[in-house]
């Protein structure tokens, strides 16, 4: 009873599986060798050293059921597929790289254009600073208040660095 019981349970298994064996390629390479893979082969093998396919059959076309020779034999549904251009998505896809572009030089000039009012003012400051005349200012409290030799040295001090940063060369 538990050979019957076996053979009941391993003939369905090696049926299902049996399947998997089914869904390979054949061919015959360049060098004249059969070969058997689940991979498709490469484009470089014509189709007459395609042995076998993945797949139901399909019938072959009428000129090559009729015995003529002269007449290709298509077959377009096992033949893998090239991707094809969409030139529409490229033609969108450099536009907005055109515009990524166009908006990072405006950014650019944005930024040098700000860059150098910010120079110019601070080589006015300077020259106004280094003019040896009283310059007062204004408190929190609204009061004018002259700045003394300490006050002065701090403001040149921070001239000085908007000068090194904005009046600097750029690293373009």
């Amino acid at each position: 009873m538990s050979t019957r019981w076996r053979s009941l349970v391993l003939v369905p298994v090696w049926l299902l599986t049996s399947g998997w064996a089914a869904a390979q390629w054949q061919w015959v390479d360049d060098t004249g060798r059969k070969v058997f893979s689940d991979i498709a082969p490469p484009a470089s093998v014509p189709d007459q050293h395609i042995l076998k396919r993945p797949g139901p059959r399909i019938p072959a076309p009428a000129a090559a059921a009729s015995g003529s020779a002269d007449a290709p034999v298509a077959t377009s549904a096992a033949a893998p597929r090239l991707p094809v251009r969409d030139e529409q998505l490229e033609a969108r896809k450099k536009q907005l790289e055109e515009a990524e572009q166009a908006k990072k030089k405006a950014d650019e000039e944005r930024l040098a254009k700000a860059r150098a009012d910010s120079c110019e003012r601070a080589r006015r400051a300077k020259a106004t600073l280094n003019s040896g005349l009283r310059i007062a200012t204004t408190n929190a409290k609204g009061e004018r208040e002259v700045m003394d030799d300490k006050a002065l040295a701090q403001e040149n001090q921070r001239i000085d660095e908007i000068m090194r940063t904005d009046c600097a060369p750029t690293g373009n």
